[in-house]
């Protein structure tokens, strides 16, 4: 076997336990929350900044998927936020100012619901959202029960939002029941 290979083995199986890990820290009163404000909110929005977006655009995609109006802020055709509708901010430190900005504005301008996925409970976000989706992995802050990880600065956190919008987008589909079939008509065809 090549140095590489086990390398590659010994990482992945790194990888793929600190995501057992973090998946199973997930309180899953916040995630039935969350299921059910998507579920209920006229359209939902998403904020976060560089890799965090991302992984939010991912979701955004596949709740698209199911027929759910949802969109990026700051995309060229992003409608009207209303109090009708939800906004989720990922942010893993809660500090980042983008994401903090666009959750005071939409709190302060329509006052719609307003969830932060993230893992510092105690940052200036508990002030601005209805709840917080907690992520409780290793932020910027180093803080003292986050847990721990092999990989540069906050990938886990990232991998672990893709991870928890594949989640609950399943746990829609099941509960509502939807064909997987006919999922297909809100996929993009000009492909």
């Amino acid at each position: 076997m090549s140095e590489f290979k086990v390398q590659y083995e010994k990482t992945s199986g790194e990888i793929e336990e600190e995501l057992k890990k973090t998946l199973s820290s997930i309180d899953s009163d916040s995630l039935e929350r969350l299921a059910y404000e998507i579920q209920a909110a006229d359209q939902v929005f998403f904020v976060g900044v560089g890799r965090v977006m991302l992984a939010l655009e991912c979701m955004c995609k596949r709740f698209a998927h199911l027929g759910i109006k949802a969109h990026c802020v700051g995309e060229i055709t992003e409608p009207a936020i209303t109090k009708k509708d939800l906004l989720i901010v990922g942010s893993g430190s809660g500090a980042s100012l983008f994401p903090l900005g666009i959750a005071r504005k939409a709190k302060n301008l329509v006052g719609c619901k307003i969830v932060h996925i993230g893992s510092n409970p105690n940052s200036e976000m508990k002030d601005i959202c209805d709840f917080m989706v907690r992520i409780p992995v290793r932020t910027k802050f180093y803080l003292q029960d986050e847990i721990d990880s092999c990989q540069p600065m906050t990938s886990l956190f990232e991998q672990a939002v893709l991870l928890v919008g594949d989640i609950l987008a399943k746990i829609i589909i099941e509960q509502k029941q939807l064909d997987m079939k006919e999922l297909w008509q809100y996929h993009a065809n000009l492909e």
